[in-house]
């Protein structure tokens, strides 16, 4: 149904007018060929930890290189704290660690100012957020007023403390998990902070082949152990610059419009998707795409990533969450009747 990708035409994002194949533009062609290599090896690195899910390290990888926020919801036991170390051990950078619980103030993440007596004045003492990946682990069992400090921090890369605006580094990386809200000594996270979060995914139960893997390798020592870094943030922030210059035809961008869209009128739900979730989207396509070794997104990357970025914006009505609907069925709804755009001209 799509176009081999190595045949496809390079597309200006300015004008949409194709480039010459044969004069593409060599330093993007240059500029993916390290990103798949790079990608590569952090994927091998979270396989390595996490056994038999591959597809929870190429949405983890999306997430990184689109500058997004990551949340990992599962019940105990399954592996999403592992997953959020192993990606924070494989990257060479700054790592900070929150375990959220109820008692957890905001200026426990965000820092506090200290009045040091010696010199007169007040001096600003950082809090966790200021690392480049920063791991909170259940996140819903701090209140909604903790939860909120991570608002500013995730939407535009600074917090602000006693009136003072303090920027964060970058790249700046949130990796959230959370139990299911039905568990004991849970808080739902508010819409607003689900809705800072470009992906959520599930972790599972691994299969019985896998959980055997798991059970060898596990046996004498955690294999997070001997996880050694596989690049360096710096060239994580330098390979999501390059995404950012994956072209998305208008046919593309139309597609992704039209599935956000069709949530906001659906009848299962009482709030649908934000035009946030259309650019979280779209980023989220391209990094798809450019790990792919492609520098054009296709359908198929938007269709891959429907359900994780976009279910979780959802706010069901109460009569479609007491029959058992989730937002996961209503976006698989929607991409199924949702018409695919064609290919034209031998290329998206």
């Amino acid at each position: 149904m799509h176009p081999d990708p190595s045949t496809a035409t390079l597309t200006d994002p300015g004008d949409g007018a194709a480039h010459d194949p044969q004069h593409g533009l060599p330093a993007l062609r240059a500029g993916l060929d390290e990103l798949v290599e790079v990608t590569g090896r952090v994927r091998a690195a979270l396989a390595s930890v996490v056994t038999g899910r591959p597809a929870l390290a190429d949405l983890t990888v999306a997430v990184l290189l689109a500058g997004g926020h990551l949340l990992v919801e599962d019940v105990p036991g399954v592996g999403k704290t592992t997953l959020a170390k192993a990606l924070a051990r494989s990257i060479d950078c700054r790592v900070g660690r929150i375990q959220f619980t109820p008692d957890l103030l905001p200026s426990d993440l965000t820092g506090v100012n200290v009045f040091r007596s010696a010199t007169d004045e007040f001096e600003f003492r950082p809090g966790p957020v200021f690392n480049n990946i920063v791991i909170g682990d259940e996140i819903n069992r701090a209140s909604p007023k903790t939860q909120s400090a991570l608002l500013e921090c995730m939407e535009e890369g600074q917090t602000t403390v006693d009136g003072t605006t303090h920027l964060l580094p970058r790249p700046f990386l949130v990796v959230a998990t959370q139990n299911p809200v039905e568990m004991e000594g849970t808080y739902p996270l508010p819409e607003a902070q689900r809705d800072r979060f470009m992906a959520r995914l599930t972790v599972g139960y691994p299969d019985a082949e896998a959980e055997m893997l798991m059970l060898d390798r596990q046996e004498a020592v955690s294999p997070l152990a001997h996880l050694q870094p596989v690049t360096t943030g710096a060239t994580v922030l330098r390979l999501a610059d390059l995404v950012r210059h994956v072209h998305a035809s208008r046919a593309v961008k139309q597609y992704v419009l039209d599935l956000v869209g069709a949530t906001r009128g659906h009848p299962a739900l009482r709030l649908g998707a934000s035009p946030r979730a259309s650019l979280q989207l779209l980023k989220a396509a391209k990094a798809l795409a450019a790990s792919s070794g492609r520098d054009h997104v296709l359908p198929d990357d938007v269709q891959a990533l429907a359900v994780p970025v976009v279910a979780h914006r959802l706010v069901l009505t109460t009569e479609s969450r007491l029959g058992g609907t989730t937002g996961e069925d209503v976006v698989d709804e929607i991409l199924r009747r949702t018409p695919v755009p064609a290919s034209t001209t031998g290329g998206y």
